[in-house]
């Protein structure tokens, strides 16, 4: 048996078939896709639990709840289960699907792990600023024909590049 675990697809027919995908959601839902609304729909799901009078009182919380009747109610994150349910039916069928830190040989797993989430946290700040994570703001974006979308994804990858200069040695 050959070694698939380097096996990836070819890029351009992901980004062929993520066209597709958008396509089919803006045709079924009459909406595009985004990450970070399933994101903040177990957040205030969260905190419905944890703190109901606060998330009954808040304006942000309240305005949210009354739109959605639960937490599986949006579709963004039936989507965002299928997302990760798809990932590791693939890493198991291409037999990635592994236990394991990956790292440049320079730094710790425990470094790496850090940066990790400190980069997570930061990006998932950036996405409630700017109202949408990529999927969200800059390929729904785009896909409407919005200058915002474009300009998001022009920022995005313009900041990817200026940033991953002075954090390039951890994974170098």
């Amino acid at each position: 048996m050959t070694d698939r675990s380097k096996k990836y697809m070819n890029p351009y027919l992901a980004g062929f078939l993520l066209g597709l995908v958008m396509l089919a959601a803006f045709y079924f839902t009459r909406e595009g896709l985004g990450a970070s609304g399933a994101f903040k729909s177990f957040v205030v799901a969260v905190v419905k639990t944890v703190a109901p009078t606060h998330a009954e009182n808040s304006e942000f919380y309240s305005s949210y709840l009354a739109s959605h009747s639960s937490f599986f109610s949006s579709r963004l994150v039936l989507m965002l289960i299928g997302v990760l349910a798809g990932g590791f039916i693939s890493g198991t069928i291409m037999g990635r699907l592994k236990l394991k830190v990956e790292h440049s040989p320079k730094i710790t797993s425990k470094k790496r792990i850090v940066m990790a989430i400190i980069g997570g946290f930061l990006f998932g700040l950036g996405a409630q600023f700017a109202r949408g994570c990529t999927s969200g703001a800059a390929l729904t974006g785009m896909a409407n024909l919005s200058a915002a979308g474009y300009l998001t994804m022009i920022f995005i990858f313009g900041t990817g590049y200026i940033v991953a200069y002075f954090f390039r040695k951890n994974w170098i």
